[in-house]
């Protein structure tokens, strides 16, 4: 028996059970016309999707051969059906190598490569299909050496199981060890060459690639496209100008290629004039004009071209969309957001954006909660502008709740969204939540450093800011001029945050006499100031450094900005619940006990 989560389940569930008369000894091994006919009408109808169309005339046939049992295996595993593929193939009565290949394959696409190994070792007969699923599989899931394992068991290797080898380490990045590969053979085809130097390319090994275009004998329009976008992504626009020229035959791509160079090393007036002279245009080769508008702000421009364009995709309304709401129009990029016809998580993640960045906190939650009724996608954009958007308010349990959701997505361990995690919980005053985070982190940047000294530091911390950047010395990370800064300034006896901190707090958003419960906020702090002085309180009103009479300094103490925003929330915060109070350089936090009490 195959070990199967899959199977097991199918076996749970009445649902998942192979339709009558599978298995039931009705085989025939010389297929009839009738048999013939009817095995082509099951692989119509499980291709357009009538999957009990299909096990109904199944289940009607009188006589049914190998073919009749494949038609119904491939018909489930591409009907996303694999429990019941899984469940059907038992019921083969003589499997063969094709019934094992299309499981195995549908095992791999489904991602269950322990269940496609446990298969693949049971296999009586394997031919290079198996090899080829086996090691394709497993290399696009980065298994590069159980990939290689597989290609060294296969006693038959074809073209494909060469060039699906080459292009596992090319995918990789073991750009080396396809260098070694492609070296231990000599037929090798057009594909393998440009794969090869695509894998250069990508790399920025530039000089190796053009010592492998030199050697081709035989060059494709691929071959000349890879070379060109791999000279203008470098910024040497002479070099992928002059292969352009000297390409014998170009497409839309090479063309493309070299508007796209020019764009992005800012020769806006060559890249419209090779723009203009194509002869043929696709929507890449429109939006890569277009964005290089955009990157300059030439909105006007960029319009000029968005309306001109006679095939628009979602990445040429994202592209305008992103441009105006860098540009801080963000009406117009709403206005395109609300007419796109169609949405991607690049959309979102650009109108989430725009509003985060713009400071408009309630439209970017709205948004965001929009954009999970809609099931779209929240990807790392999304996330960390929402969590930018919860630390400028100081939301601490609406960023609690999207750590949660983030980890589930696989976030939370990354660079990108980890260190907008950490700047949310110092924001809102949550330094054992940042420390936990922190901690949580498989991957670590200089900033998320950077995020983790300032944010001690900006609590009072100074002794564990030092700490962690003791603490990066020791890894692989080096320290930037922002981390040296601050260190330094903590080094120099810490102790002066401290100061500096009191300075500003008694230089504070004092005396605030426009708020609509004034009267109530200040009627509270006078009935705690008495209750304080007669249990022996004495305002320390040498802590003052304004030059003001002592009782002007005992009426800022007494009126201070965070003593009104406390008393507010005192007064309207039911008891259990924690009041924030957001300042330029830290959040203080208060949780109002039963008895009334702060702590």
């Amino acid at each position: 028996m195959l070990p199967s989560r899959h199977l097991r389940a199918a076996a749970r569930q009445r649902s998942h059970r192979p339709p009558p008369g599978a298995g039931d000894g009705s085989f025939s091994g010389k297929p009839d016309a009738d048999v013939i006919r009817r095995n082509k009408a099951i692989t119509v109808h499980m291709r357009a999707g009538r999957v009990p169309d299909a096990e109904r005339l199944f289940a009607a046939m009188p006589r049914r051969s190998t073919s009749t049992y494949n038609a119904m295996l491939a018909g489930y595993a591409a009907n996303g059906r694999l429990p019941l593929a899984l469940s059907f193939f038992r019921s083969i009565p003589r499997p063969d190598t094709f019934s094992y290949n299309t499981l195995l394959h549908a095992l791999a696409v489904s991602s269950s490569l322990a269940d496609a190994r446990s298969l693949f070792d049971e296999m009586p007969v394997k031919d290079p299909v198996s090899y080829n699923v086996m090691i394709s599989s497993h290399a696009n899931h980065g298994l590069v050496s159980l990939a290689r394992h597989y290609f060294d068991l296969a006693p038959e290797k074809d073209a494909v199981s060469w060039n699906g080898m080459l292009a596992a380490y090319v995918r990789n990045g073991r750009i080396q060890e396809a260098r070694g590969l492609f070296d231990s053979r000599s037929e090798w085809d057009a594909i393998s060459w440009n794969a090869l130097m695509a894998g250069y390319v990508q790399s920025g090994q530039m000089a190796e690639a053009q010592e492998m275009f030199n050697r081709m004998s035989q060059r494709e329009v691929v071959s000349w496209n890879i070379m060109v976008s791999g000279y203008a992504r470098r910024g040497d626009m002479m070099e992928a100008r002059r292969l352009f020229d000297a390409a014998p035959v170009r497409d839309v791509f090479t063309w493309t290629a070299v508007v796209s160079g020019y764009a992005q090393n800012g020769m806006l007036e060559e890249a419209r004039r090779v723009f203009d002279a194509m002869p043929k245009k696709n929507a890449v080769s429109w939006n890569a004009m277009m964005a290089a508008y955009v990157q300059r702000r030439m909105m006007e421009e960029a319009k000029e071209l968005f309306d001109a364009m006679p095939c628009r995709n979602v990445a040429s309304w994202n592209t305008m969309l992103t441009g105006y709401a860098q540009a801080g129009k963000l009406e117009e990029a709403r206005a395109i957001f609300d007419i796109m016809p169609q949405k991607d998580a690049v959309s979102w993640a650009a109108m989430l954006a725009a509003y985060s960045q713009g400071g408009f906190s309630e439209e970017t939650l709205q948004l965001f909660k929009e954009m999970g009724r809609c099931g779209e996608w929240v990807n790392r954009s999304a996330f960390a502008c929402v969590l930018s958007t919860c630390a400028d308010i100081a939301a601490l349990e609406c960023g609690m709740q999207l750590h949660s959701r983030l980890i589930k997505a696989g976030y939370g361990v990354g660079c990108f969204v980890g260190n907008a995690l950490l700047a949310m919980y110092f924001k809102c005053g949550n330094v054992e939540e940042a420390h936990n985070a922190f901690e949580e982190m498989e991957e670590r940047d200089v900033v998320s450093w950077n995020t983790m000294i300032a944010g001690y530091a900006r609590h009072g911390f100074g002794k564990q800011a030092l700490e962690v950047f003791d603490t990066m010395r020791k890894t692989s990370t080096k320290p930037d001029d922002i981390t040296l800064v601050r260190t330094s300034f903590l080094e120099v006896e810490h102790c002066i945050l401290s100061l500096f901190d009191e300075q500003v707090i008694l230089d504070a958003t004092v005396g605030d006499c426009v708020h609509p419960e004034k009267e109530d906020i200040y009627a509270f702090l006078e009935d705690l100031d008495i209750r304080m002085k007669k249990a022996g309180y004495v305002s320390a009103t040498d802590m003052v450094l304004h030059d003001v009479e002592e009782e002007e300094k005992e009426h800022m103490l007494k009126y201070h900005s965070e003593k009104l925003a406390v008393a507010y929330g005192i007064l309207k915060i039911p008891t259990g619940r924690p009041i924030r109070v957001i300042k330029n350089l830290r959040v203080w936090h208060w949780n109002i006990e039963e008895d009334g009490a702060i702590q």
